[in-house]
C-alpha cells in the first residue's frame, strides 16, 4: 500500500493520530525534505523504524517508479511533502498517477491543506473555487495568465512568494480591477498567522510593507463582484415592497441570470 499523508502546515497539534501511526509502522518513507521529516517525527514523539528517502521535484519521476515497485513487493510506503497534502503543488502526483495506472493499492491519510485553510479563512465564497498554484514569474506570461482568469467566476486560490507579493497584487489589480475583493493569508496555523482582507488595491498598498513568510492569496471570482450591483438594487426594492429577502433573491437571480449565492451575499453586505 502507498499512503499519501498530510503533514502540519506549522502547528504540530494538527498532526493526526493516524499520521503518527503510519509513520511508526511504515516500511519506507519518502519525504520532500528528509531533515524536516526527522525533525517533525522528533517533535511528535514518533520513533521511525523505516528508511527515509528524498522525494522532491527534481527526482519525482524517477523515484516514483521505485516507490511503486516497493509497494508492489509488499512494503508499506508513506509519501509526505514538507507541509500540507502531497500532490497539491507539492510532489506526489506522479506516484499517485503511476500507482493508479498499475493497480497498486493507494490511499490517503487526510491532513492539513494550505489551499483549503486559506479559502475558508478568507471570508470569500467557498461554494465553487479553483486552485491556480504559483503564477508565472515573467511579466508577459504573468499578465497573460491573469487575463485568462479575468472572467473566472469561481473563487481563486494562489500561492506566492513574499518577495513577489506586492508586484503580483498590483498585476492582479490591473487585470481584475482594483476593487476586486481578496485576502492575503500569511503563515497559516503558525504563531504569526495573519489574514489581511480588502480590495486588491488596498492589499497592494499593504504588501509594500514587505510581508514575510509563506503566503496564499484568495481572490473573489468575477461573479462575486461584477454585475451584481444592479440586481442587488432590484432585490432591495422588492424587499421594501414586502417580499422576503430569500424570495426576492431567488426571483431576481433567475430573471437577471446571476448566481443566487453571490447575489444573496451582496445584498447582506449592502
Amino acid at each position: 500500500m502507498i499512503y499519501l499523508a498530510g503533514t502540519p502546515l506549522g502547528n504540530d497539534g494538527d498532526a493526526s493520530p493516524r499520521l503518527r501511526q503510519i509513520l511508526a509502522e511504515a516500511d519506507l518513507i519518502a519525504a520532500e525534505d528528509t531533515r524536516r521529516l526527522l525533525n517533525l517525527a522528533s517533535r511528535l514523539g514518533v520513533e521511525l523504524h523505516a528508511p527515509v528517502t528524498a522525494y522532491h521535484d527534481h527526482n519525482e519521476q524517477e523515484k516514483a517508479r521505485d516507490l511503486v515497485e516497493a509497494a508492489r513487493s509488499g512494503k508499506t510506503v508513506v509519501v509526505l511533502s514538507d507541509a500540507g497534502m502531497p500532490a497539491v503543488s507539492d510532489p506526489g502526483y506522479r506516484i499517485a498517477h503511476l500507482a493508479a495506472g498499475q493497480g497498486v493499492p493507494l490511499t490517503v491519510v487526510p491532513g492539513p491543506s494550505a489551499v483549503l485553510t486559506a479559502l475558508v479563512i478568507s471570508g470569500l465564497a467557498t461554494d465553487r473555487f479553483v486552485f491556480e498554484g504559483f503564477l508565472p514569474r515573467r511579466d508577459g506570461e504573468l499578465e497573460s495568465e491573469l487575463e485568462t482568469l479575468k472572467k473566472e467566476p469561481r473563487t481563486m486560490v494562489f500561492f506566492e512568494s513574499p518577495r513577489r507579493i506586492a508586484r503580483v497584487l498590483g498585476k492582479m489589480a490591473d487585470a481584475f480591477g482594483p476593487g476586486r475583493k481578496a485576502a492575503v493569508c500569511r503563515e497559516l496555523t503558525k504563531i504569526h498567522e495573519e489574514v489581511v482582507r480588502g480590495t486588491l488595491e488596498e492589499l497592494r498598498e499593504w504588501a509594500r510593507g514587505g510581508p514575510l513568510g509563506e503566503i496564499a492569496v484568495v481572490v473573489a471570482g468575477a461573479g462575486e463582484t461584477e454585475g451584481i450591483s444592479a440586481p442587488a438594487a432590484q432585490v432591495a426594492e422588492l424587499v421594501e415592497l414586502g417580499l422576503s429577502l430569500k424570495d426576492a433573491v431567488k426571483y431576481v437571480a433567475k430573471r437577471e441570470n446571476v448566481r443566487k449565492n453571490a447575489l444573496y451575499r451582496a445584498c447582506l453586505e449592502a
